[in-house]
């Protein structure tokens, strides 16, 4: 099997890292007060039970996953973190590649009645407040082919600025160069029936994937609200999909990321063991599922109820409840268009940390679910375990994922931390 870098990413980080160092090294001249070298080593198995659509693919993967991070801070307070990824995958050549998730240096001071953290290199951050979908969370790109639930991002080539005080948080981000999102490949599962071809990826702006882009975002808290609101002008980090008919032996996607506009609203409002949540944002310049350029709003609406001490144990249970809706409707490029996310996640706050999450994302317009399983334990200070099951059903043939109908799986992790 070929090993797959993300060729142009690892290069630019790389280099970047050099320059990291180089720089860590000249500021910490008076010597370093605090060091830490962790990671984990992961071995993975996924079986599909039911029989693949393609010929090509396979029922059973297997592989490994090392992920390793050096902390390093000197005197002055600066920092400089690096997380570098590597995964093997027997089965699809896409998913076994090495990868950067975060590679920056950290500088900090006061300001005024507040402090300042300014990063430079590559970084993963988290904007958002809901469970079943990071609608506002728009830095990051997907890695989608490390988990089909869109919540795994990859890292960021980025300048970013936070300003914190009693009046809230001020983020200012520019993020110079554009990832592509990561699909499976010809071997690999949860695809659909054409591949989708990388190499043949466009862009809107003439400057590629090199175009600057521009993310803001304030932050605070006023009683028992809390609330962010962001803006987000540059690549989009969803694409669209043209077709190639004479890019090769047979015909090929090719993603095609279009220059937009977002402004997103985060807020979540918590009382006893409610928390009530809204995730909304305003997109445009993307295109839709007919290749038309549609403005249109969509958000997450929903809330969970935590139950403390259940029946007098240390566990405690938290149900979920929330509506995805997508204001293109059938137009829309992705699975959520109007669902219903239902989920309980039961922690059992015992020594190995044993927490259960289960979870349906119901299709309200057709009859199709998909359910969802997890368990994950500890079993020593150093080894875990993850099992996780996912089923897909009744998936409507015209449906954006119709071509997923036949790839439910089951997971098996298991983790030792260093």
């Amino acid at each position: 099997m070929p090993f797959r870098p993300m060729l142009g990413y690892t290069a630019l980080g790389v280099w970047m890292i050099h320059g990291l160092f180089y720089t860590f090294a000249a500021f910490a001249g008076t010597g370093i007060v605090d060091h830490e070298f962790s990671g984990r080593l992961s071995a993975v198995s996924r079986w599909f039970p039911e029989s693949a659509l393609h010929p090509e693919q396979r029922s059973h993967a297997s592989g490994f996953v090392a992920v390793t991070n050096l902390y390093l801070e000197d005197e002055a307070g600066r920092i400089l973190n690096v997380t570098p990824f590597f995964r093997y995958d027997s089965a699809d050549a896409q998913r076994t590649r090495f990868d950067l998730r975060e590679a920056y240096i950290l500088l900090s001071g006061a300001l005024g009645k507040g402090e300042w953290e300014f990063r430079l290199g590559l970084d993963r951050l988290f904007w958002g407040v809901v469970e079943s979908r990071h609608l506002v969370d728009i830095v990051n790109q997907i890695d989608l082919i490390e988990h089909p639930n869109e919540k795994t991002r990859m890292g960021q080539p980025l300048a970013y600025l936070t300003w914190s005080a009693e009046w809230g948080v001020v983020e200012l981000l520019g993020l110079p160069y554009h990832r592509a999102r990561t699909f499976p490949g010809r071997h690999g599962r949860l695809r659909g029936s054409l591949i989708v071809d990388d190499s043949y990826r466009e862009y809107e702006s003439s400057s590629g994937k090199w175009h600057p882009d521009f993310a803001a975002r304030y932050s605070h808290s006023v009683g028992l609200v809390d609330f962010g609101v962001s803006a987000f002008l540059g690549t989009a980090r969803e694409p669209f999909f043209g077709l190639c008919t004479d890019c090769g032996d047979q015909p090929i996607l090719y993603p095609v990321y279009d220059q937009i506009r977002q402004f997103g609203l985060d807020t979540q409002l918590t009382t006893g063991p409610w928390l009530f949540k809204l995730e909304t944002i305003r997109r445009s310049g993307a295109r839709n599922l007919l290749n038309m350029e549609e403005d249109f709003t969509a958000f997450v609406l929903g809330g969970e109820f935590s139950f403390y001490s259940l029946w007098n144990t240390d566990a405690d249970l938290t149900l979920f409840a929330e509506w995805d809706r997508d204001g293109r409707g059938r137009r829309a490029t992705n699975f959520f268009e109007n669902d219903l996310f239902l989920a309980a996640r039961l922690a059992l706050n015992d020594v190995q940390g044993t927490e259960l999450f289960a979870s349906v994302l119901n299709d309200m317009g057709r009859d199709q679910r998909i359910f969802t399983v997890e368990l994950s334990r500890r079993l020593t200070d150093t080894w875990s375990i993850n099992m996780e099951a996912i089923a897909i059903s009744n998936i409507d043939e015209a449906d954006l994922y119709y071509d997923l109908r036949d790839d439910s799986f089951v997971q098996f992790n298991l983790k030792y931390n260093f």
